[in-house]
Parts: C-alpha cells; structure tokens; sequence
C-alpha cells in the first residue's frame, strides 16, 4: 500500500520540485493541492481533506513570500505563514501524520558573521520574517512529529533571480546587481531531495537546507551568466544605490549544522546546483 503525501503549494517552486523528487515511486502516492484546492487558512477545510486523506505526511510549501508586499498585507501574510502552518499541524496532529514545513533565513536579523546554526537566536528585522517565525513556533506547538526546515535563496521551476537576470542578459550589456547581501543560492531540486532524505525518519526538528558555500548577489549573477554564456557584465552596487522598498538581511549564509550532525547529509555546493540547474534549462 502506497504511503500518502499530502503537498501544499504543489504549483510553486519547491512543490514542482517534490513532485521531480518522488516521480515514479511505488512507495509513495502524492496528493498535490495548491490554493484551488486547499485554502490552509480555513482550519474547517484543512481538517476535512486531511482526515478523509489521513496520509502518511504533509509537505508545506505553500507560504507569502513577496517580502515587499509582506510589510502593507502582514495580516494577509501572517494567515498564510503561520495560521496555516498551525492549521495543518494540527490535521497532521490528529490523523498521526508527519508534518515538512518549510521556512526561511528572514528569521534572522541579518547581522551576522558566520553562518547561522539552529541553535542561534533569531531576530526578524520585517514582516515576512516574523510570519514565518509564528509559522514555526505554531507548527513546534501543534505538531509532535514535524520537521521544520529553513532555506535561502531558492531557485527552481518558476519565477526567481536566475531567470530574471537570464530574461535581463537578452537586452541588456550591463545589470547592476547588489553586493553588500551574501547568502546561499540554494536549487529547489537539492531541498527537495533533502526532504525526502528527513521523512522517512525519527529525525523531528529544526534543520537548515541550503547549498553550501556563499557568495553575494552580484557574484552569483557574474556565474549564471559565465556559465550561461553570456556577454552581459555586472555592476555589482549596494543596497542603498539600488533602492529596494524594504531592508533585505546582509548576511543570512546557514549552516546546516543538524543535517551534518543527525545524519552526516550535504547539500551540493552551490557552484554545482546552479550548474547543473542551467544545464537543465538549456536541454529544453
């Protein structure tokens, strides 16, 4: 008998993922739901699908992740970020199913020196990161079989820094891109198999998912376009000369300290994955 795999937010960037990850498994039946299907919010409607499913997990990857609307739509933001993530704990509390629920390196102040641990303090400097916050303390408050796990910098199937800057190399000889933000451009293809490394075990907790090694936003366009082939050149400028409408955190480089801990698990390097993402793209 196939084991049940409910996926919130199975149209995004990591859903898609998930869905490349267990393509083809005998092992596992996944139950893709996104907002049509599912509204994670209505608690009522969340308990009805999980109980009638009663499936062996829930893999959370739905979430409000435009930081910039984020800040005028928090109430919005926080329905999304942490009542549904609450919601689904408690489905998954109820039935005995497991519970991946993803967050984010924005749970940090950004002020940081070295990559961050698990164990470290968080400090949310905006609304995106403090929605998420309540997301997983919700899910440690409701859930006992959970995994929570934070990424950065994700890039896969769909809307992301990666193809804007390829759209941008196609008109234009130069993009300015910011240097003074260093973090861990992370494929959605490595989180993805990082969770389906976690959920076939006991392992419960907080982990953080990322590739490894780090480098600022004006470095990694330099490297989408030298392996992309591109002509395009980068000037690399800070964040106040590019006048984003909100603060991005300056440094939100994670450590995956309690994968390499539990279970000696590595994410590829992050020169490799965006590699091997390009290579991806350009074979279709």
């Amino acid at each position: 008998m196939t084991k049940k795999i409910i996926i919130t937010g199975s149209n995004g960037q990591l859903g898609r993922a998930v869905n490349r990850q267990y393509a083809g498994s005998t092992e596992y039946e996944l139950i893709n739901t996104d907002v049509d299907e599912l509204d994670i919010t209505n608690i009522d409607k969340v308990m009805e699908l999980v109980r009638s499913i009663r499936p062996y997990a829930i893999i959370n990857c739905a979430a409000y992740t435009a930081v910039e609307a984020c800040e005028t739509q928090e109430d919005l933001a926080f329905r999304i970020n942490a009542i549904g993530p609450r919601n689904l704990s408690i489905a998954a509390d109820e039935t005995g199913a497991k519970l991946m629920h993803v967050s984010t390196d924005y749970v940090f102040d950004g002020n940081g020196t070295r990559p961050y641990r698990e164990t470290d303090p968080v400090g949310p400097q905006g609304a995106y990161g403090r929605t998420k916050l309540a997301g997983e303390e919700f899910v440690k408050e409701f859930s006992s079989r959970h995994y929570i796990v934070r990424t950065a910098w994700l890039y896969g199937d769909g809307k992301n820094f990666v193809r804007t800057m390829l759209r941008l190399s196609e008109t234009n000889d130069k993009v300015r891109v910011v240097r003074d933000q260093v973090g861990s451009p992370t494929s959605a293809a490595e989180l993805a198999k990082a969770i389906a490394y976690l959920l076939p075990t006991e392992n419960y907790g907080l982990f953080h998912g990322t590739c490894e090694g780090d480098c600022n936003w004006a470095q990694f366009a330099e490297e989408i376009f030298r392996l992309a082939g591109r002509k395009t050149t980068v000037e690399a400028i800070t964040s106040e000369e590019y006048g984003a409408a909100v603060k991005r955190p300056a440094y939100s480089v994670l450590e995956n300290y309690m994968l390499k801990m539990t279970g000696g698990y590595m994410f590829a390097d992050w020169h490799d994955a965006i590699a091997e993402y390009l290579g991806n793209i350009t074979e279709k």
